[in-house]
């Protein structure tokens, strides 16, 4: 495996040029990636957990969001078009929360994966990553939950009510509810992942300065994946807006610090 490049090669013991980690060993290529198979297996097995652990409480969690992000939620009955919809929609409610924790754990298993090629100080880093993922995910959907969702849900309603009665069905609220969601719980690693390559010696601020542009064309084009779900083009522009903040806001952190 190869050795991680440390932007400190004295606290590291060495540097892009010097020795390899002394835990560095080679291993064929088929070894690796069987042992990236099993570590995204054991992602994916936490994910299903958690998922199984939660589906009991889905039915109560569904009716408190239900009622909390639509304008009048207590007073709007979902409809139900298919036999299957309301089960359909507890296992994504709960897949959401394998989602959220099965992020940290792609994070840990990703370091398990390359530890042997990287220097004390990057295994820190690394380690420190795992509960600030963690973290991240659960704002970014609290971010979503308490801020993006009512204001959108009440732009759609109020946008659709002056020519229609609206009849919100539970499977496609749900979808956009839990897709924004998700979403956000990953768009809020970006902070994660520019510290991490820039303090594993990556990438530098000053290349992700100069190419800022390009990633906020990058950011643009994927947030609007959701006008599929969302044509009014609403949920698309927030999540570009925050992407491009969360990006910024790093690159400024790491300018104000002096990295």
């Amino acid at each position: 495996m190869a050795a991680g490049a440390s932007s400190d090669p004295d606290a590291a013991g060495g540097g892009i040029g010097m020795d390899a980690p002394e835990s560095d060993e080679e291993a064929p290529l088929g070894e690796h990636i069987e042992e990236m198979v099993t570590r995204l297996g054991i992602v994916v097995a936490i994910a299903a957990l958690v998922s199984i652990v939660v589906f009991p409480v889905t039915k109560p969690l569904i009716t408190w969001m239900w009622n909390y992000v639509l304008p009048g939620g207590e007073a709007i009955d979902p409809r139900v078009y298919q036999p299957l919809e309301l089960i359909i929609t507890q296992v994504k409610v709960a897949s959401l929360a394998g989602l959220v924790v099965a992020l940290p754990a792609f994070v840990y298993e990703s370091y398990v994966f390359m530890r042997p090629g990287l220097y004390r100080n990057e295994r820190r880093y690394y380690l420190a990553s795992v509960p600030t993922s963690l973290v991240l995910s659960v704002v970014g959907v609290l971010f979503a939950f308490f801020i993006v969702l009512p204001y959108t849900m009440g732009y759609f309603q109020s946008y659709t009510e002056p020519t229609a009665d609206v009849a919100f069905a539970l499977g496609t609220t749900f979808n956009l509810l839990l897709l924004v969601m998700g979403y956000l719980a990953v768009v809020f690693q970006i902070p994660l992942f520019i510290m991490l390559a820039i303090m594993l010696g990556v990438t530098t601020r000053e290349w992700l300065e100069s190419r800022r542009l390009l990633f906020w064309g990058a950011f643009a084009g994927i947030a609007f994946t959701f006008s599929a779900i969302d044509p009014t083009g609403i949920v698309p522009v927030i999540v570009a807006i925050t992407m491009v903040v969360l990006f910024e806001g790093t690159l400024a952190l790491l300018r104000w610090t002096g990295n």
